[in-house]
């Protein structure tokens, strides 16, 4: 697509540059001959053919043809320049977009992107994205007017212009749908909306077709070959993208019921810390909103939260509480979960989440800021909770003396400064 663009806005150019050429050479030849016609004898006898006119007529007219000459070429020159920054502007408009839908691992989040971008670049009013499922095509989002509610709606994938393309696998554009018999308001727009305008292009991988892309406009003949090449290619790169951001929800899918798998085991394992882990995980995000840690760090410090005791999982349950084999669950947990593609990063989390900020911890004794940031807030949610939880350890003291218990042992076994935050945000236990 980038290609043709190039090669059509070159082949613009070059036209406008030799109309430019040309005037030039008449307004040069004009004043060659005006000047051998009058200037030189024996060329004034080779041309006694023409007329005789008045050498101020023709100056004159030779000086107009060169005004005019030089205002066209200025407005040509005009109407170039801004042909080559809307070219620009254009490409570096696409290739931002591509960046960003290649970049994105979010399938919602790379939908809406997909179809503001296609809305943006098209100047459209309304637009959508239908994925194929199962025997129907179904709304995943929708922009403009009239399109509030219609994600999730369901139409059939045989019907109307969307399931025209989806068939073929070949893009439509037209200029008026009223006079097209594959239109079917009924699908084809949105409630209280007809378009007049409509663009639809599929959304294809080299196996299949996965939907469609359609953007609509209340003007006649309002797309054109270069809006179909911008809107086919952003759709040859979200294809791509959607099949990359499926992959990753059905492994985050995974990820998420193999988590709550094992939280169900550790609280069968360990009936006398049911719950301890999930309310670990809310007093985390305490900490995690109260330092601004960014949403992806965020998502793996719950994890890591939740699955901090793991390690608990190969400990006999006679041994559990004893001192050698309790001070082993960290690292038993990190060599549980460093093997998991999706848990590895969050496994330093769970090793270090005994580690004390005076160095005085286990399994590795280190101390201060070479604690990981996510260890040392899992340690303050874990004692908090041990203390307050009235299942805990078998053991609760109420809210107040827990906290004066994190104050007092802030700068020694805890980082004070998240301490300070978590007392400043924390409002009452979890149940």
């Amino acid at each position: 697509m980038a290609k043709e663009n190039v090669k059509r806005t070159t082949e613009e150019i070059r036209s406008s540059i030799r109309l430019l050429n040309l005037i030039a050479l008449f307004i040069v030849i004009s004043l060659l001959v005006v000047i051998l016609r009058y200037l030189s004898p024996p060329v004034q006898h080779l041309l006694s053919f023409l007329p005789h006119t008045s050498i101020a007529i023709i100056l004159v007219a030779v000086v107009a043809l060169a005004v005019g000459g030089l205002l066209f070429s200025s407005a040509l020159s005009r109407k170039i320049v801004h042909k080559i920054e809307d070219h620009n502007e254009r490409l570096d408009k696409i290739l931002a977009i591509t960046r960003d839908i290649k970049e994105e691992i979010y399938g919602d989040v790379l939908l809406e992107k997909l179809i503001n971008f296609s809305l943006a670049i098209t100047k459209s009013d309304a637009g959508s994205i239908l994925l194929l499922q199962d025997d129907n095509l179904v709304y995943k989002t929708a922009k403009g007017r009239e399109a509030k509610g219609l994600a999730g709606k369901e139409i059939p994938k045989d019907k109307g212009i969307a399931g025209w393309v989806l068939e073929h696998g070949e893009p439509v554009m037209i200029g008026d749908v009223r006079k097209d018999k594959r239109y079917d308001p009924s699908l084809d727009a949105f409630a209280g909306y007809r378009p007049v305008s409509l663009l639809c292009m599929p959304l294809k991988t080299k196996a299949s077709t996965l939907g469609i892309i359609k953007i609509l406009s209340d003007k006649e003949g309002f797309y054109g070959e270069r809006d179909m090449e911008v809107i086919r290619y952003l759709a040859d790169q979200a294809a791509t993208s959607i099949e990359k951001t499926s992959f990753y929800d059905d492994q985050k899918n995974y990820e998420i019921h193999l988590t709550d798998m094992l939280l169900d085991a550790i609280d069968r394992f360990m009936s006398e810390k049911r719950g301890h882990s999930r309310r670990v995980a809310r007093y985390s995000n305490i900490i995690a909103k109260a330092v601004n840690m960014p949403e992806d760090k965020k998502r793996r410090l719950y994890f890591a939260s939740l699955l901090h005791d793991i390690g608990f999982l190969r400990i006999s349950p006679e041994s559990t509480f004893e001192k050698d084999s309790f001070t082993l669950h960290p690292v038993i947990g990190y060599e549980m979960l460093h093997p998991i593609t999706f848990y590895r990063d969050i496994a330093p989390y769970v090793l270090y989440h005994h580690e004390r900020y005076d160095g005085k911890g286990y399994p590795e004794k280190l101390e201060g800021t070479k604690i990981p940031l996510e260890s040392r807030i899992i340690a303050i949610a874990e004692a908090f909770d041990s203390m307050v939880s009235r299942v805990s350890y078998k053991v609760s003291v109420n809210f107040d003396v827990a906290i004066d218990e994190l104050l007092k042992n802030k700068g020694t076994q805890f980082d004070a400064e998240l301490v300070d935050l978590f007392v400043r945000d924390v409002t009452k236990p979890l149940d």
